[in-house]
């Protein structure tokens, strides 16, 4: 079994390291240009996570309903699965697309955004926007593909997308002078290259399955249990944005450099988090097959080991930090108000990885149950405490509260999770 979780969780580590990549490069590129342009890519990229974080449902839902699918050999069911999840992924990048100006205007006010710095992001949102269809439709594909146990297809689609992007961008600020608007043109360029490898690598292996598709697929009963688990992580992700919306948010009240700082110091949380997700991730396919199975011994086996291997990964990540923090924050900037500021919070940093990692393999064990409703439950119980932290914290601690406040909502998070399984055991919902 070792075997196995190493086998799904090294390509979606791999996968997921090239995520925060991306972005780091971005940070990189508009950091080199002024304090103005790093807060706004920021807010710009903060303003499609909480996009595309809330339809996240789209791939954690397809995950887990085709990995039971998968583990009870229901091939009808899986291919089920698919073509709902895309259905609804069309229609929801539709409706983004016809809302787009309500959504920027929205985005802005929330984020505080004025003057100069509210004319970046809008430059950024107003190109990237378009890569909405693209984006969601990649959602469906690797969530299916995680489902299906096959790690690898997601790996290759989001190293090119993430490596297209990255190419186009450099290129695109650097050779053409485009600034912030070439970071967002090669995010669109590189997402609509995934879907079409995705497609590619679907037709390649699984085109077989449509002999297996029915009428069943759209019938009121089984798109309503679609509906109702995708509702829930919905609504759990909801929380989950708004939670960074807010630090994002508080950050810009704060100032410019202040949000500057914050933005290089979530990249080490981003860097933390998506390697951990590796074996989160790892956990959705092998607890959902093994639960559709109805091996009560493997799933819990399963899901003991997600644990061992993300401590593991997050005393490593913590030893990282530790020993090359200044070298990271050169990395991400040279101005020097910033990078002398970041030097208050490296003690921080190494925390985080041990205090967070349970809510991240969390994640993955209730996705591979279609556990929703607990997901949703106590996500809005961290997200409580969360707020109830900032505002008692804020008038001792000033800048530093949401920092604070942001160990205490994912340290809550694992704790209420795994307060809930304690209680509840694989029967959860």
């Amino acid at each position: 079994m070792n075997k196995e979780i190493l086998r799904l969780a090294i390509p979606n580590i791999l996968s997921n390291i090239s995520i925060p990549l991306l972005s780091t490069v971005d940070t990189v590129l508009m950091g080199s240009l002024s304090a103005a342009h790093l807060g706004a890519v920021g807010i710009g990229g903060m303003i499609f996570n909480f996009i595309y974080w809330n339809f996240g449902f789209l791939r954690m839902g397809t995950t887990g309903m085709t990995a039971q699918a998968f583990g009870a050999k229901d091939q009808e069911e899986q291919i089920h699965v698919f073509l709902r999840a895309g259905l609804i992924a069309l229609i929801t990048a539709i409706l983004i697309i016809l809302l787009m100006r309500p959504i920027e205007e929205m985005s802005l006010l929330a984020f505080n955004m004025e003057g100069n710095q509210a004319n970046l992001v809008s430059e950024y949102f107003r190109i990237r926007i378009w890569a909405a269809p693209a984006s969601l439709i990649i959602f469906v594909m690797t969530g299916w593909f995680f489902g299906m146990q096959n790690a690898i297809f997601p790996l290759i689609i989001t190293v090119t997308v993430n490596v297209a992007n990255m190419l186009a961008s450099i290129y695109l600020v650097k050779n053409q002078g485009m600034g912030i608007q070439g970071v967002a043109l090669g995010t669109v360029i590189a997402q609509y290259l995934g879907m079409l490898i995705a497609v590619g690598l679907f037709l390649s292996k699984y085109f077989s399955l449509r002999e297996f598709i029915t009428q069943k697929w759209k019938q009121r009963k089984s798109f309503g249990r679609f509906l109702k688990i995708n509702r829930d992580i919905f609504l759990r992700t909801v929380c989950l944005t708004f939670a960074f919306g807010f630090f994002y948010s508080k950050s810009a009240e704060a100032g410019e450099v202040v949000l500057a700082i914050n933005v290089v110091l979530q990249q080490f949380l981003n860097w933390m988090s998506y390697g951990i997700d590796g074996f989160g991730y790892a956990a959705e396919s092998m607890v959902g097959k093994y639960h559709g199975a109805e091996d009560r011994k493997k799933t819990l086996d399963s899901i003991k080991l997600a644990f061992k291997w993300g401590f593991i990964f997050a005393l490593l990540f913590s030893l990282y930090f530790l020993f090359d923090y200044i070298n990271i924050i050169h990395l991400f900037t040279d101005q020097e108000n910033v990078i002398s500021a970041s030097m208050e919070f490296k003690w921080w940093m190494v925390a985080f990885p041990i205090i967070a990692f349970s809510c991240y393999i969390w994640d993955g064990v209730f996705v591979g149950l279609t556990a929703s409703v607990s997901m949703r439950n106590t996500m809005l119980a961290a997200l409580a405490i969360y707020l109830l932290a900032y505002y008692v914290l804020l008038p001792y601690s000033g800048d530093k509260a949401i920092w604070i406040a942001l160990m205490v909502f994912l340290f809550a998070r694992g704790v209420f999770q795994g307060g809930v399984f304690w209680k509840q055991g694989l029967t959860i919902r």
